[in-house]
This record gives C-alpha cells, sequence and structure tokens, in this order.
C-alpha cells in the first residue's frame, strides 16, 4: 500500500494516548457489547451473536436455560498515566489503530508535500478487553491491525469509495487458492455506523462459517471534525488552486494481520491421500509464494559426498542474500522434500551428481511436484520472478 502508491505513507504510532482522544472518536460512550449470561450452565454470549429465537424466547442456546438481562461492557482496555499515587490519568491502550492517523494527519501533510487525494496507512497493536475471545485466533484482546485513511474531496468520495473497495478485494483474492471462499457484503441499515453512507465487510468463508476479513467504510468527515472539536486545533485543508477550504472526507479500509494469518492457513493446508507408489500421502501448505516465509530450500542429494554438499552449501549461501533459503541434509531426498512441502516451501533445489558435470539444478516446485534442470548461473533470476512480490 505505502511501497507502491506514490500518494500513501506510513507511520508507526503510539499505543497509549490522551484520554481525550477516545472521547473524541466516541469509544468512551459507544464502544461497548450488549452480553447475557445463562443462569444455567453460566455461558456468556454477545446479544447481537445470538439466534433470534433465544433472544426472543430468552433461552440460551446451549442448554434451555433462563438468560439474565442484558448488560454494556465497554471494550476498551483502561490503563493509566502517571506514578504517583492518587494521581494517575485514566486512559485506555487504543482499541484501533486509526485514531494515530488523525492525530498525526496535520503533521504529515505538511512535511511530506502530500496534497489531496492522499492516504496515511499504519500497521500496529490494538487491544480490546473481550469478555469472550476465543475462535483460534479470530478474537483476540491484544492483535495487529492494518489501516488506510484515505483523504478525498467530499465531491470525489464515491469514486474513491468504489475504488479502494476493489483494490482491497482483488489483492486477498491474489493470495488464496480458494477464490469461491471469498466475498464482498455489504453492511446492511441496521450494521451501518451513525457516519457512514456505506460499508462493506470482505469476507472468507472458515470452518466457523463466514468471517470478517477486512472492512471498507464510508466515514465522511465524523473523525477530523470530532477531532478539530476535541482539540480545539483546525484540520480543515485549502486547496492550492481553488483555494477552497474543507474539512476532508475519509475512506477506511482496515483488516486484521491475525486473521489474515490464520486465513491464509485455512486456505493454505491440505492432506493429500495416498497415491501411486505414495503409500502415506503428503501434506501441503499451499502458499502463494510471495508469502511462503522460506522461498527456496538447497538439498544435496547425499551428505556424505563432499562434493555435493560443498556445491550445495555454496548455492544456499548465495541465494540467502537474495531471499530465505534453508540447507537440509537429514534423511532422504523424499523425506526433505516431504518436510519442505508441509512448511509450504514452494521450490527445492536438488544438487546431484550431474551438477558435477555440466553445472545444472534439479528445481522441483511444491504443487505439481514438476521438476526442470536450470543452470545454476540462471537459477537466481528464475526464483526471483517466482517468489518476489509482483506489483502490478
Amino acid at each position: 500500500m505505502v511501497q507502491t502508491n506514490d500518494n500513501i505513507v506510513g507511520i508507526e504510532g503510539s499505543i497509549i494516548t490522551h484520554p481525550r482522544v477516545w472521547e473524541a472518536s466516541g469509544h468512551v460512550e459507544n464502544f461497548v457489547d450488549r452480553l447475557v449470561d445463562c443462569k444455567n450452565c453460566k455461558r456468556r454470549f454477545r446479544v447481537d451473536q445470538l439466534p433470534l429465537e433465544n433472544v426472543e424466547q430468552n433461552k440460551c442456546p446451549e442448554c434451555g436455560g433462563e438468560l439474565t438481562e442484558p448488560r454494556l461492557f465497554n471494550l476498551m482496555m483502561e490503563t493509566y498515566i502517571g506514578v504517583v499515587e492518587g494521581e494517575r490519568m485514566k486512559t485506555y491502550l487504543r482499541g484501533e489503530a486509526c485514531q494515530n492517523i488523525y492525530l498525526d494527519y496535520d503533521n504529515v501533510l505538511k512535511s511530506s508535500r502530500m496534497q489531496i487525494p492522499f492516504g496515511i496507512c499504519q500497521i500496529g497493536k490494538a487491544f480490546r478487553n473481550e469478555v469472550t475471545p476465543g475462535n483460534f485466533l479470530f478474537r483476540q484482546r491484544e492483535f495487529e491491525q492494518w489501516d488506510l485513511q484515505f483523504f478525498v474531496h467530499p465531491s470525489e468520495m464515491q469514486k474513491w469509495f468504489d475504488y479502494w473497495k476493489e483494490y482491497r478485494f482483488k489483492w486477498y483474492e491474489g493470495i488464496i487458492n480458494h477464490k469461491d471462499r471469498l466475498r464482498l457484503r455489504p453492511h446492511g441499515p441496521d450494521e451501518l455506523a451513525h457516519y457512514a453512507k456505506q460499508a462493506f465487510d470482505i469476507e472468507y468463508r472458515t470452518v466457523l462459517g463466514w468471517q470478517e476479513w477486512e472492512g471498507i467504510h464510508w466515514r465522511q468527515d465524523w473523525d477530523l471534525s470530532r477531532h478539530s472539536e476535541y482539540s480545539g486545533h483546525d484540520l480543515s485543508y485549502t486547496d492550492h488552486e481553488t483555494k477552497e477550504r474543507y474539512i476532508p472526507w475519509i475512506v477506511e479500509t482496515s483488516g486484521g494481520v491475525d486473521r489474515t494469518f490464520l486465513n491464509l492457513l485455512l486456505d493454505a493446508y491440505e492432506e493429500e491421500p495416498p497415491s501411486g507408489k505414495d503409500k502415506e500421502g503428503r501434506t501441503v501448505l499451499h502458499l502463494h509464494p510471495w508469502l511462503a516465509p522460506v522461498k527456496v530450500a538447497v538439498l544435496p542429494l547425499q551428505k556424505n559426498k563432499e562434493e555435493l554438499v560443498t556445491t550445495a552449501k555454496d548455492i544456499h549461501n548465495r541465494l540467502k542474500r537474495l531471499m530465505v533459503s534453508q540447507y537440509d541434509d537429514v534423511a532422504n531426498i523424499g523425506r526433505r522434500y516431504r518436510r519442505q512441502d508441509e512448511i509450504g516451501t514452494p521450490f527445492c533445489v536438488t544438487v546431484d551428481f550431474q551438477t558435477l558435470e555440466d553445472s545444472t539444478v534439479t528445481v522441483r516446485e511444491r504443487d505439481s511436484m514438476g521438476q526442470i534442470r536450470l543452470a545454476i548461473s540462471e537459477l537466481p533470476s528464475y526464483l526471483l520472478q517466482r517468489v518476489t512480490w509482483n506489483y502490478a
């Protein structure tokens, strides 16, 4: 988002900010869940996640017991500023990463020579006092978010909202194998925030059903107007050509890094059944080569042949300056291939006896298990073309 877009800059904001920030954002007042408890089995549920019939009948979905009256739980994680007991000020760990962007908007605007439309991105920790965390990594008290806040003229809001909605959906579509598990779902009228005309969720179908991956939100001028009001600092923008002065409107895209990690594993993991001579089958992690943590493994055919080992280590040492490479000479070659398949390594390079004769190696591709012979001198460019991010 930052490196490939000339009108987007990246920042890293503070995790602890002044408590007035969260009053201005509306989190202190509105960032709450309505929860009920079962009087019988003591399970706790969010009202908005209960089936309608259970809400209407006031009945626990697990045991059929009676539910308590709904209570409000604020999701902000409290902390304190100051060291003297009695004089400390209560504040909050940030409940979402985007508020730092609004706080730094004016500094970025003045120091980076940006003009509207432009954006600010951030990746960082956020904290929520979840009463019922769970579902693997899906709901946590401490998690990682990535956010884009894109500032536009109000008259161009629809254009940029549609642009970023499509851009982000295509990005997620480009990193997964199962395209049918991805969808773009519009928010219903009862889901929209009071300042939002539109909102969409990019969702992935998991073992838990359809789950939000990233949200694209129409935030209007709500955030900058509120921070202007609470700080007393005018955050209006003046167009250099027309001299028009206005509060920019904002398109937000906000996703979960932890959820991305989880969804990529769910999308990539496969246990292939035995076939032919393969009586065990294999476990494969079909991660996109751009995202695989290990890009290539270099394997000497035999570890007790000095020339094979020396050549393989030399290739490994050259490749690891360009990408993450592993050297492995433990167990037979088939076992080593399986080991790399399981961690998602897209390519294995095997140094065999033919290598010593003509300086070529075998390159094996993870998903198809197809193999080609390639000159050692051509190996770096061949791999870089396939494991480096394709910005187009």
